[in-house]
């Protein structure tokens, strides 16, 4: 049994060679994704998936995480640049004004779920430098593994292990890097230590320091605010348990503290005034696994985890308007998620002569608080009513079949029956509220043959509403009662599409890949702040309330190539949506986006060299195609959604040594909008970056 499935996922991950060195040609699209079930190539997995593996963050050198998925389609950056001030955005899903778009939206580190939710903060707060690898699952079929509400999808990072330093025949290893980027003169300094004990365990300890002063745009002006500093480290142990077992603990934690920042970080909003903050997080993780090979109905895989993320605001600028209500916003505060969550799944093996079944049952919970206090001058606590305690139990089963026939034909349904309960803290008087949500689907692959295939699939899934949206009773102007009759979000999702594999084709040894994705998503019950809302006192209206219908669709399209000295990518995101209920654009959806790559191999001097390009046309309301903010009736306020179409280019050079004594140094050198162009992401608020040198070198010692 083992050997088959193993022979299955070799086979999946098998490419023409070269006939000189042998090497397997491999693609962005036939690198292998873990997240969707048994594991398989992105091209042969029957729904939208991008992988972005430590290659391509070196390459990229990120200072934040949203660099890290910028490039990949159908996926945005909201909010700012700022170091607190990203969220995610998929398939038009996901803007930090939106309440609920933390839940829309699943994040996982080392399978440990992230959530965070604060007015005009961000959702995730990490440092690039922890993660080897990132995959993104664009589309609800992703929720029968990862939780009903996933409308957009589900991002995974994958931290670094000692074993991706260690070289075979050595048992320890020291890495020290550091780096250094022009605009705000920002820098950061690295080290990792691996260490290998015995043929049973290893330990990975790795600290990250990273700061920068504000960035300036295209047109030389400094983005106010954009300074930051920040560390991070990791610790992470591996261990042999048995013939076959695995046992990994990992903590990593994250810590910024800043003072007169902003207190707007997803815009340049000033009106705000400034502020101290202290934003730590923390992860901790266990997880064991075992596939007992000679037992075909066991692979187990369990984990714990835990996830703390606190803010701490101090001395605001405007503290002496401190008051509840509204103005808490400007009082010295403490906001806070955590998260206890235990999973536990197994598969279940089963072949024939020409076919395999792969049987996946497993189950999710999470415990979650959420707290947020504030403080009168007098040092007196009261509670604040934008941003409600309370607490979030969940708890969900799910099981995913995967029938493979011939190598041909896959087909894998799966379903998954969530039950939740929010209960609000004793400051508030409401109920608590529980509700279900069921989550079904359906893919389908075929492959003509090792060049041609087809695949659909049919996803439903239901997002409970938030802690937020069900107990807030204060928004920026207005008082309410708590949203306690909403409905859940509810998302009917339509995939089809082809992908086209080709060997050589310009050379021996060359592959090239295309994957096509169409996509139609219908969305219900929409939740959003009450539009009949007045300022003032609202006492008879709920804050939230439940809209008619969404409709978001349109197309990927990614293609690779790779040879002896030539690669090349491309992604292409079309994405429509429109609220059905007044025919107007939704305005968390990102213009229609060109990204390019293409680039060369000096394989004698171990050089890798490109040029990157992204072109983003304008956005689909015509009204918001502008340089300056713009109101749209019937708003009389500026709105922060408004764009114009850009090309920015991008150049980049690797160099990384083999053999003989160089081995073991590392230097990346780019540059980030060449030209130097002035232009402003559609659903970002700030100016982006202009012009920017990059360059990191590393040193990695082995024993």
């Amino acid at each position: 049994m083992a050997v088959f499935v193993g022979a299955h996922a070799a086979h999946a991950q098998e490419a023409k060679t070269t006939e000189q060195d042998r090497k397997p040609r491999v693609t962005v699209l036939q690198r292998l994704v873990v997240s969707a079930g048994v594991a398989k190539v992105a091209i042969d997995t029957p729904q939208a998936v991008t992988v972005v593996e430590q290659e391509d963050i070196d390459r990229l050198q990120p200072e934040t995480i949203g660099e890290i998925i910028r490039a990949t389609p159908g996926v945005n950056v909201t909010g700012s640049d700022r170091l607190l001030g990203q969220s995610f955005n998929i398939r038009g899903i996901g803007a930090p004004e939106n309440t609920g778009d933390g839940g829309r939206i699943i994040v996982n580190v080392d399978g440990a779920q992230k959530f965070y939710e604060q007015y005009r903060l961000g959702s995730f707060f990490s440092d690039p430098e922890l993660y080897k690898r990132v995959e993104v699952l664009r589309g609800p079929a992703s929720s029968t593994l990862y939780g009903s509400g996933a409308l957009g999808g589900v991002i995974n990072f994958e931290t670094k292990d000692a074993s991706d330093f260690i070289a075979e025949g050595q048992t320890g290893a020291l890495r020290l890097k550091s780096s250094w980027n022009s605009n705000g003169n920002g820098y950061l300094v690295n080290s990792v230590l691996a260490q290998r004990l015995g043929d049973n365990a290893e330990f990975l300890l790795t600290g990250n320091y990273r700061a920068s002063d504000p960035y300036e745009s295209g047109n030389g002006k400094e983005v106010i605010g954009t300074n930051f500093k920040a560390w991070s480290g990791l610790a992470k142990g591996t261990f042999n348990v048995g013939d076959e077992g695995k046992l990994r603990l990992s903590y990593q934690q994250w810590d910024s503290e800043l003072e007169d920042q902003q207190l707007s970080q997803t815009s340049g909003d000033a009106g705000f005034g400034l502020v101290d903050r202290h934003v730590v997080d923390r992860t901790a993780a266990v997880s064991y696994e075992n596939p007992f090979a000679d037992n075909d109905v066991l692979d187990l895989k369990v984990s714990a985890s835990y996830s703390n993320t606190t803010n701490k605001q101090r001395n605001a600028s405007l503290r002496s308007f401190c008051s509840a209500g509204t103005f808490a916003v400007v009082c010295d505060s403490n906001y806070g998620y955590e998260t206890w969550q235990f999973n536990a799944q197994n598969t279940m093996d089963w072949t024939g002569d020409d076919w395999a079944n792969h049987l996946t049952i497993g189950s999710q919970s999470s415990y979650q608080t959420r707290k947020a206090e504030a403080f009168f001058n007098n040092g007196n606590l009261f509670p604040v009513t934008f941003h409600p305690e309370g607490t979030d139990v969940k708890t969900g089963v799910f099981v995913q079949n995967e029938f493979i026939w011939d190598e041909r034909l896959t087909i894998t349904p799966g379903m998954r029956l969530d039950w939740h309960k929010l209960t609000p803290d004793g400051a508030l008087n409401a109920p608590s509220s529980d509700d279900t949500a069921f989550s079904p689907k359906i893919a389908a692959l075929y492959k003509f043959n090792d060049s041609v295939s087809v695949f659909g699939s049919i996803a439903h899934t239901e997002r409970f509403p938030t802690i937020d949206e069900v107990f807030s009773t204060t928004s920026s102007s207005s008082q309410f009662k708590p949203s306690l009759s909403l409905k859940k979000e509810q998302s009917n999702n339509f995939e089809a599409g082809f992908a086209l594999s080709g060997y050589d084709l310009v050379q021996d040894g060359d592959a090239a890949q295309l994957k096509f994705t169409g996509f139609y998503n219908d969305i219900t019950n929409l939740i959003a702040l009450n539009s009949e809302l007045v300022p003032g006192f609202n006492p008879t209206r709920e804050g939230y309330v439940n809209l008619n219908k969404a409709n978001i669709y349109g197309f990927e399209i990614e293609t690779a190539y790779d040879s002896d000295y030539v690669f090349a990518n491309a992604a292409y995101s079309f994405v429509v949506g429109k609220d059905k209920s007044t025919n107007s654009y939704l305005t968390t959806i990102a213009p229609h986006e060109l990204a390019l790559t293409l680039g060369g191999k000096l394989s004698d001097y171990d050089l890798k060299f490109g040029w990157k390009a992204r072109f983003a046309a304008a956005p689909q309301d015509a009204s918001r195609r502008s340089s300056a903010p713009v109101v749209i009736p019937p708003s009389t306020r500026p709105s922060s959604r408004y764009a114009q179409a850009f090309d920015v280019h991008d150049i980049f050079v690797t160099w990384k040594p083999q053999d003989g004594q160089l081995a073991g140094w590392e230097a990346n050198f780019g540059v980030d909008n060449i030209f130097n162009k002035q232009y402003k992401e559609f659903l970002m608020n700030d100016d982006a970056k202009g012009r920017t040198f990059k360059v990191s070198l590393s040193k990695q010692f082995g024993w």
